[in-house]
């Protein structure tokens, strides 16, 4: 398994065409772009990763973790493949490591998509949060994999999905990271503070919402918009937290009308 700076990377697409970096949410798996990649890689050089402390990665963390560190790791990720700048779609997680990263380095970076993401979590952000890490430590991990769904998806997409749902419990349980290392990222993702810091980051960041999320609610996405000072944003009707799964053809469109323009 190819690895860079201790972390898994997947490469998808011509080796020539310009690169595009996919970093996902709190689970920080790559797998979490299958639905995208195809469609993305006919036209970039996809390099999609598992986070630290996640899936395929390096496993140790520090004892505190944050944002930064994230961002830190797309660094190292492009360094060791002598990539000098790339676009960067980042879910959630991926998103606000995306803005740290415009923030610490925005000559690596050329355009930036960030899905369901924020600028500082807000009450409910906090509140689902509260809820998924007392499951956690009180109910266990298969508990907290059990509800995980109710967070990402939109319910009418559960019951229709329900049963492929369910087969991927075994994978999620066997990849799981622990919970010290799902505590920290979780508290790095509520540390999470932009505000005031964004002004112009506007010509290459697209805010991409769904109006359904129901763990980042899409006023929160708002608020990132707004923090930016008027840049791309489009908001998907439904589709829920994981909308790229729940409806990939209009997120796949979107995403490339943006990094093509």
């Amino acid at each position: 398994m190819p690895h860079a700076a201790g972390l898994y990377y997947e490469t998808h697409g011509p080796a020539d065409a310009p690169p595009l970096i996919l970093s996902s949410g709190l689970g920080g798996s790559a797998n979490y772009w299958k639905p995208n990649i195809q469609a993305l890689a006919e036209h970039y050089r996809v390099i999609a990763y598992d986070h630290r402390g996640t899936g395929r990665s390096d496993r140790a963390l520090p004892d505190v973790v944050t944002v930064d560190d994230f961002a830190d790791d797309i660094i190292a990720l492009m360094e060791t493949l002598e990539i000098a700048k790339a676009h960067l779609i980042g879910h959630a997680a991926g998103g606000v490591a995306g803005l740290a990263l415009a923030l610490k380095a925005p000559e690596r970076l050329d355009k930036l998509v960030v899905v369901n993401g924020w600028a500082k979590a807000d009450p409910h952000f906090l509140r689902c949060f509260e809820a998924r890490l007392n499951l956690l430590r009180h109910s266990g991990v298969e508990s907290f994999l059990r509800a995980q769904p109710i967070f990402l998806y939109p319910a009418d997409w559960i019951s229709t999905y329900t049963e492929k749902i369910d087969a991927e419990l075994p994978h999620q349980l066997a990849d799981f990271p622990g919970i010290p290392t799902m505590e920290k990222r979780i508290a790095a993702l509520a540390a999470f503070d932009v505000i005031g810091r964004l002004q112009g980051l506007t010509d290459n960041v697209f805010v991409l919402l769904a109006d359904d999320d129901m763990l980042v609610p899409s006023s929160a996405g708002l608020r990132l918009y707004k923090e930016l000072g008027g840049t791309w944003i489009e908001i998907m009707p439904s589709g829920g937290h994981a909308c790229n799964v729940t409806d990939p053809a209009l997120f796949n469109h979107l995403v490339l009308d943006f990094l093509r323009s």
